[in-house]
């Protein structure tokens, strides 16, 4: 893709870049007074919603296109730029009009590929800053079509926001983070700002720092965080955003680690120790290995016995053990059940294909 790197984007670019303000757009009063406490602790881009697209009917959907007017008014009086969702060609009309400065596609809207193009069709011939949700759903492909349509319409400060993905499982987050999805996008495509949505990944405001320095941990070039100047009273999103003053001791506490390796003893004992895991990694694949050829031994036995090729009390034995030798290696128990489900998929599929194999010659 045909993009253009943060620090070329005009704006303010010390690592983190921050984006902070409000869930929604409430009242000119909210707005004004969260802005001026944002803006004392250094915060120079604001977002805030306008439209809201909500899961369910008869929710607050934002105040619409009569907060524009009063984010113009707030522009002018701090000085500040200022980023805002849009789902429509309409609403990318009506940001344009009042000056908006950074527009984002929402996780419902990057989802669908008929709404992205008509969004990036009402872009063309535009330049102005776009930042692209991840998908609701964990398809790192969906996430990287939105951008292509975005910067195929000509927009090449282009940029990623990871907000975590839906799982009905996850009784921690709002939604999963799922950092190897965004990690694989960050890898493709090295050259496209990726900016972390810690807000919509905790749904909680005490977990947000965790995430928030994640993110950081990993490379991520800056933060989205909601902030509300009374998160308890806010219209959407109450237990998810700070306080100004909140998110000024966070983002005084955020460590910002060095992303390059100069120092050169620094080099060499981290390239020792990746040469240990990369031994280590070998030994895993072949003990892997291993255990595929005893899998194949058992599929074949299974045949010559007339025995169906899943046997849910061995599966039970494994998916219980594997956990528990998990959690006595002190390794993680929800990682090991997670893996070894994956092995065991595969290893249905061995002896199935090695099944049919027989068969056929059999035949």
């Amino acid at each position: 893709m045909d993009t253009i790197r943060l620090n070329e984007w005009g704006f303010a670019t010390d690592k983190p870049f921050v984006i902070a303000g409000p869930c929604s757009v409430e009242t000119p009063q909210q707005l004004d007074a969260t802005v001026g406490k944002l803006v004392e602790k250094g915060i120079q881009i604001i977002r805030g919603g306008v439209w809201k697209p909500r899961t369910r009917p008869n929710s607050f959907e934002g105040v619409g296109e009569i907060a524009l007017p009063w984010i113009k008014d707030i522009k002018e009086k701090y000085g500040v730029s200022f980023a805002i969702e849009v789902a429509s060609p309409y609403h990318v009309e009506k940001a344009l009009e009042y000056g908006i400065d950074i527009l984002w596609i929402g996780a419902r809207s990057t989802v669908n590929p008929f709404t992205v193009q008509e969004i990036a069709n009402a872009l063309k011939g535009v330049d102005i800053p776009v930042l692209v949700k991840n998908p609701v759903n964990p398809d790192l492909a969906l996430w990287i079509g939105a951008l292509e349509r975005i910067n195929q319409a000509g927009i090449k400060r282009l940029g990623a926001i990871h907000r975590g993905f839906s799982n009905f499982n996850d009784q921690t987050y709002r939604n999963s983070p799922l950092w190897q999805i965004p990690l694989e996008l960050k890898t493709r495509y090295p050259a496209i700002p990726l900016i972390n949505d810690p807000s919509h990944i905790c749904g909680k405001r005490d977990l947000i720092p965790m995430i928030a320095q994640m993110a950081l941990d990993l490379d991520m070039d800056g933060l989205i965080i909601e902030s509300h100047i009374h998160p308890d009273e806010a219209w959407s999103d109450v237990a998810q955003q700070l306080t100004p003053d909140d998110l000024g001791v966070l983002l005084e506490q955020l460590h910002v680690p060095n992303s390059s390796a100069e120092n050169p003893i620094f080099k060499s004992k981290l390239e020792l120790i990746r040469e240990q895991i990369d031994e280590v990694d070998r030994a895993l694949l072949s003990t892997l290995r291993q255990r595929m050829k005893l899998v194949e031994q058992a599929g074949v036995f299974k045949k010559e016995n007339d025995q169906a090729l899943f046997q849910m009390e061995r599966w039970k034995k494994v998916f219980e053990s594997r956990p528990e030798w998990a959690v006595q290696m002190q390794l993680n128990p929800d990682f090991i059940k997670e893996l070894f489900q994956i092995i065991h998929v595969e290893s249905i599929k061995v002896q199935a294909e090695l099944m049919e194999g027989v068969e056929k010659k059999g035949s």
